[in-house]
């Protein structure tokens, strides 16, 4: 096990979009939560192109406290692939990364530096209960993290959401991976080591508003995607065999229409035929759609695109 240092400093890197109604809150929070703490904190906001006031916010707290970090991007690129971004820059011995909107609590990461400093090298946080989330969106997610779980060839924490501490040997493993629409949560399990899981309610959000409304984006449906195809082949599985049982059925259903027919019994064979036709053709385009979904992913990783374009930098070193 590495040796964990007594005074470490630790990075916790926030994903961002528009969230100036929290983030001097958000800001105060975390130095209150490492007032009566040993470990050293450095902040690392990447912001995902915002148009609000968000970055002059934060300029303003750099030049208060330089431990408060900003790293721009190019465009819009994504929560997952900004926390990528915030990594590459963090130079903790250990990161934490979450929301930025107070849902998760930066008053639970001393516990957090605790268990990896007794030898995790990851500390997932579970969520015994969530504030202020629309019940539709509750049920979704739910479901998805369980089907995920079920199916999946790694084990991922049911109702572990994207706020954990990862060491530094997680967080270099996890940057070599290099996978384009990264499902953080099944990349950091997928990698291994000691882990280790503290409870807490989920608090609704501290101000603003949701950049996740349920009516408003398939970000619930997405993680399931994300989820299944990234650590997952039981689709492709369950397509084949559900696609030989219809292809037999058709078969004997035609059998059947045909033996009815030679037996002198009115029956409308070309009707039935058509109908078992389309069935047919609508079902192998179900499971075309499928195999797609991992044929989109195949093709992502073979562009070799890059997660993160980084267009300007606040508090880092040139």
């Amino acid at each position: 096990m590495p040796e964990r240092h007594p005074d470490p400093l630790i990075s916790i890197v926030f994903s961002f979009r528009n969230e100036a109604d929290v983030i001097p809150l958000l800001i105060e929070r975390v130095q209150r939560a490492f007032k009566d703490c040993t470990a050293r904190y450095e902040m690392v906001f990447v912001n995902d192109d915002s148009t609000d006031d968000s970055l002059r916010l934060l300029q303003e707290a750099n030049a208060k406290d330089a431990g408060v970090k900003v790293i721009s991007t190019a465009r819009r690129t994504g929560v997952a692939e900004c926390v990528l971004a915030g990594f590459s820059y963090a130079t903790g011995d250990a990161v934490v990364y979450m929301d930025s909107d107070l849902q998760d609590p930066p008053e639970l990461i001393p516990k957090l530096i605790e268990r990896w400093q007794d030898g995790a090298d990851v500390v997932h946080t579970v969520r015994s209960r969530r504030e202020g989330e629309n019940p539709v969106k509750l049920a979704i997610t739910y479901f998805a993290y369980r089907m995920i779980r079920k199916i999946s060839s790694v084990q991922i924490p049911v109702d572990a959401g994207d706020f954990k501490l990862l060491s530094r040997r997680v967080v270099g493993h996890i940057l070599d991976l290099r996978e384009r629409n990264p499902y953080l949560r099944g990349m950091v399990a997928w990698v291994g080591y000691r882990q280790d899981e503290v409870k807490y309610v989920r608090e609704a959000r501290a101000g603003g508003i949701t950049h996740f409304p349920i009516l408003a984006t398939i970000n619930p449906l997405k993680t399931l995607i994300l989820g299944l195809t990234s650590y997952s082949m039981f689709p492709l599985f369950v397509s084949s065999i559900l696609s030989l049982f219809l292809c037999l059925g058709s078969l004997l259903g035609l059998l059947v229409l045909i033996g009815l027919s030679l037996s002198g019994h009115s029956v409308s064979g070309t009707w039935w035929l058509a109908w078992g036709l389309s069935a047919s053709m609508a079902v192998q385009l179900v499971f075309i759609g499928i195999a797609s979904l991992y044929i989109a992913r195949v093709f992502d990783d073979v562009r070799r695109r890059p997660n993160f374009i980084i267009a300007d930098t606040i508090g880092f070193d040139d």
